[in-house]
């Protein structure tokens, strides 16, 4: 029987995202620990920009894999729409903070 799950730009390397957003959800809990024991405030924002830094890696794959997948084998008639939502995408992570 054919699967009716949608493959994902980053159906190939599945694992090693989850993996690396694994490995971030052990840096917020280092956070929050460090928090908890009153830790130096530099300390803790040093803890916070590496987290950051590592959600922007996985962000940027993301798009990678996206523009790769879902906008270049796009068809034509939906290749405009998912330009679009791809670029709306990006103009989201580069308005935060």
């Amino acid at each position: 029987m054919a699967s009716t799950t949608p493959t994902r730009g980053y159906s190939a390397t599945k694992d090693q995202l989850l993996s690396r957003l694994r490995r971030i959800e052990g840096q917020v809990r280092g956070v929050q620990g460090m928090v908890e024991d009153e830790r130096y405030c530099i300390d803790v924002l040093t803890q916070i920009s590496a987290i950051q830094a590592a959600l922007d890696k996985v962000a940027l794959g993301l798009l990678d894999d996206h523009a790769n997948h879902c906008v270049i084998g796009a068809s034509d008639e939906t290749r405009d729409e998912k330009t679009a939502e791809l670029m709306s995408a990006v103009g989201r992570l580069m308005r935060r903070g």
